[in-house]
């Protein structure tokens, strides 16, 4: 039997509140943006053409009349560039302008015949496309408010005083300040190489001489002036071949190349990684501050609603106030609980009952179980015209036993529930893959005398065997050159991945009478039933939660998301299936015990012997 919504008062129900009614919803719905213009399109070509652009454009050379050093405003372009990258998933608006402000400055630089170079072309292409789904998008965002406020009549109210008090963007703001000085810090620190530079140069000798020797590997010139030999480091060898005249600025036995006077680009990524980041943490924060301000600027649109909130994702979804079977969301978003103080809290109150703390208890362990109830829905009152990319507040009862109503504010904006790859999520205790029924399960599984063997299926050996290939090209890779911070880096990944092939080539998991043993990359280990709570297939692996300490994980056990595009049932949600019907139905379980030869044996460690072998190989072979 279904449970029934928790009621909201009818004290806390503005009068003349209309519901928020299916065919409503559906006209809502139907007012989305098309698929065309969702975000990761846009995106993607954009990503795409600028990485073109950037290795197919012309780069102008270094010269003693036009030497390299810091460009501050292509830094800046670079800037908007990146940030409209990232505002073309969150800010529209914003999006459109810095695309703008791209095309206009590579345009500047180089003129419009600038757009006759292919690469050049596409990017235009690629903004052009992503300005019409954004320009899209905020069309349907508008027709969206259009249809909520027809929804909502005349019925509108003012702002609840608690959700008045909210404040947003305040951890928002103290984030953008923090990369925005290191931002600084990468400006103050690029001028102080140039201006040491300048210091140098006013002092040193300037003297002209000859390349007589090209070493491109390592970015080294080999320079005779004035009978002198001087080794000189530039970041472009291929722009001084031998026998050109180069001029030098020559400090004691140090000496530089005019058309290359300092290097400073290592404070540039710094500064354009500040800045970006800062930009963006700030941008986010003033539009959170000026969507809750314009909540609080007059009486609102008021629809009685449903919501859930979600046990997995936390998000708060919102249903059509005749779903009460929760069948089809409308639409979600994040949501803190607001108070008179205009905080937002963290956290719940600590302070409980005994008695709330072994329900607590109990609901942990139904959880772990994977056998309690779907959250509540939830009778509420939503404050604001819900539309793509607006600000909203509701109320409502948190459960049946608690007898005060509780206000809650948006803190990230609206999204509808249209499928997956257009919100990034599913709604409440809806799951993206669901599980098989427990009956159907079971009704595979006939009692056996004889212990269990589930082990590597053919996707995760070959999931595995990919992962060695890289393994073995990554040795390959890291001391082909001999030493150098690369093997730095093969030292922090390598053990990732040797755990990861011995992992995905030959975990085991066996059942018997009194429990699973789990064989990975390093070890075999026992969890008896009694201390078992759930088991769990995600992020493609298979994680087995105890009762005395931390989940027994086995990962990778395959590639979940290649099977299913393949229409295939991933074999380690099989298992996973499996194995919760062992532990759900104690009559399925196997009589017999395990013997050792049934346990498997772990190859972390030969495979790590391998690995060295083929270490001491490339080396002598190199």
């Amino acid at each position: 039997m279904s449970r029934q919504p928790v009621p909201l008062p009818a004290e806390h129900i503005p009068p003349g509140t209309p519901a928020w009614r299916t065919a409503d919803v559906l006209r809502w719905l139907d007012a989305v943006p098309a698929r065309w213009a969702h975000p990761l399109f846009a995106f993607l070509a954009l990503a795409v053409s600028v990485a073109w652009e950037v290795t197919a454009a012309p780069v102008p050379a270094c010269t003693s009349a036009e030497p390299c050093g810091s460009d501050w405003a292509g830094l800046a372009v670079a800037v908007v560039l990146v940030l409209s990258l990232y505002w073309v998933w969150r800010q529209p608006r914003l999006a459109i302008g810095g695309l703008a402000v791209t095309v206009v400055a590579l345009a500047v630089e180089e003129g419009v015949t600038v757009f006759a170079r292919p690469s050049a072309l596409a990017y235009l292409t690629a903004a052009g496309f992503a300005v019409a789904g954004l320009v899209h998008r905020l069309a349907a965002a508008g027709r969206q408010r259009v249809l909520a406020l027809e929804a909502a009549g005349a019925a509108a109210q003012p702002l609840l005083h608690a959700a008045r008090t909210f404040r947003r963007g305040r951890m928002s703001f103290v984030m953008a300040a923090v990369f925005l000085v290191v931002a600084g810090f990468g400006v103050h620190q690029a001028l102080r190489v140039a201006d040491g530079y300048e210091r140098r140069a006013a002092s040193a000798s300037h003297l002209a001489g000859e390349v007589t020797a090209v070493d491109e590997d390592d970015g080294i010139l080999t320079v005779t002036a004035e009978g002198r030999t001087y080794r000189i480091e530039t970041a472009f060898p291929e722009d001084f071949p031998v026998d050109t005249r180069v001029d030098l600025v020559v400090d004691g036995d140090q000496a530089v190349l005019v058309a290359e006077p300092y290097d400073a680009f290592g404070w540039e990524i710094l500064v354009l990684a500040g800045s970006v980041t800062g930009l963006a943490f700030l941008v986010n924060g003033v539009a959170g501050r000026l969507g809750a301000r314009r909540l609080r600027r007059g009486p609102l649109p008021v629809l009685h609603v449903l919501v859930r909130e979600g046990e997995e994702d936390g998000r708060t979804w919102v249903f059509a106030a005749d779903d009460t079977q929760g069948r089809r969301p409308v639409l979600w978003f994040h949501s803190l609980y607001a108070d008179d103080e205009g905080c937002e809290e963290d956290e719940d109150d600590l302070e409980t009952a005994d008695d709330d703390v072994d329900f607590g208890l109990d609901k942990i362990a139904q959880v772990l179980r994977a056998d309690a109830p779907a959250p509540t829905l939830r009778e509420a009152v939503l404050y604001g015209a819900p539309y793509t990319g607006a600000e909203v507040a509701f109320v409502a009862r948190d459960d049946e036993d608690d007898p005060e109503v509780a206000v809650e504010c948006s803190v990230t904006s609206v999204r509808p529930a249209v499928p997956l790859w257009n919100t990034g999520g599913r709604p409440g205790r809806v799951r993206k893959h669901p599980r098989r029924p427990l009956e159907e399960v079971a009704a595979g599984l006939a009692p056996s005398a004889e212990p269990r063997v589930w082990r590597a299926h053919g996707f995760s050996r070959a999931v595995g065997l990919g992962l060695l290939v890289v393994q073995g090209g990554g040795v390959w890779a890291a001391l082909e050159d001999g030493p150098s911070w690369h093997w730095l880096l093969l030292a922090v990944a390598l053990p990732w991945l040797v755990t990861s092939v011995a992992t995905a080539t030959t975990w085991r998991i066996t059942a018997d009478r009194d429990g699973l043993w789990v064989m990975t990359a390093w070890r075999v280990r026992r969890v008896p039933w009694d201390v078992m709570l759930s088991v769990t297939h995600r992020d493609d692996g298979i994680a087995i939660g105890r009762a005395e300490d931390d989940a027994v994980r086995v990962s990778p056990t395959g590639w979940a998301w290649l099977e299913r595009r393949l229409g295939r049932e991933p074999g380690a949600a099989r298992v996973a299936d499996e194995l919760r019907a062992l532990l759900l139905r104690p009559d399925l379980r196997p009589a017999g015990e395990a013997a050792s030869d049934r346990q498997g044996m772990p190859v972390g460690p030969p495979l790590v012997a391998l690995t060295v072998l083929w270490g001491a190989a490339v080396l002598l072979l190199l």
